[in-house]
C-alpha cells in the first residue's frame, strides 16, 4: 500500500495521497493490523465476530473500522468469484520487455495496458524484463488477439514471453499482514 508501512506501523504514517487532506497521520497498533488481517479473510464477518477474534468489544471495533475505512487502509469489498465454475479460462504470466526506457515510454505503455479488461495484474520489475503482466482469457486465441493488438498498437513492446499456467496448487486472496507487519 505504501512504500515502508512496516516503518509505519510503528510510527506516524503519512496519508495516502488524495485521502483526507486534513489527517496528515496515522498511527496502527497491533489490534489495526489484526482488524485489517481479519477482514481481508472474510469480509462479511459481522462485527460481533469480528470484535470477538480481536480481543474488542463491539462498539471499540466498529469506530476502529470505520476509521481504518475512512483513513484508505481499507479500499472496499467484493465477492470472491469462482471462475471456474462459470467455464474454462486461462491464465499467462507474460513478461515484456520495453524497447526504451524514458519515463514517456513507460507512461505509453501503461494506458494501453490498464485498458485491457483481461489484465488481471501488472508489475513493473527488476532483471531482465520490464513488466510481469497476469492475463486471464477465454483462450489461447483471445491471448494471442490481445498481444497482436499490443503490438499493432506500437506502445513500445520490444519482446514479450507467454508462460501459460497449468495448474495453481495455491492462491490466496490475502496477505499475511500479521506475519508482514509483527507489532
Amino acid at each position: 500500500m505504501l512504500p515502508s508501512i512496516k516503518a509505519g506501523l510503528q510510527h506516524n504514517l503519512p496519508h495516502p495521497v488524495g485521502r483526507n487532506p486534513k489527517r496528515c497521520f496515522v498511527k496502527l497498533d497491533r489490534i489495526d493490523v489484526k482488524i485489517l488481517h481479519e477482514l481481508q479473510k472474510n469480509g462479511r464477518i459481522t462485527n460481533v465476530e469480528l470484535a470477538d477474534l480481536v480481543a474488542l468489544s463491539p462498539s471499540p471495533c466498529l469506530m476502529r473500522v470505520k476509521k481504518l475505512q475512512a483513513e484508505g487502509y481499507i479500499e472496499g469489498y467484493s465477492a470472491q468469484i469462482n471462475v471456474g465454475k462459470l467455464g474454462q479460462t486461462l491464465t499467462v504470466f507474460t513478461e515484456i520487455t520495453l524497447k526504451n526506457h524514458r519515463q514517456i515510454d513507460f507512461a505509453r505503455f501503461l494506458s494501453a495496458i490498464e485498458k485491457v479488461e483481461q489484465v488481471i495484474e501488472c508489475h513493473l520489475v527488476s532483471g531482465g524484463y520490464d513488466y510481469l503482466v497476469k492475463f486471464v482469457t477465454s483462450g489461447i486465441g483471445e491471448y494471442q488477439t490481445i498481444m497482436e493488438r499490443l503490438t499493432d498498437m506500437d506502445v513500445g513492446i520490444d519482446k514479450y514471453f507467454s508462460f501459460v499456467v497449468l495448474k495453481s496448487p495455491i492462491v490466496r486472496a490475502h496477505m499475511p499482514l500479521t506475519s508482514l507487519f509483527p507489532l
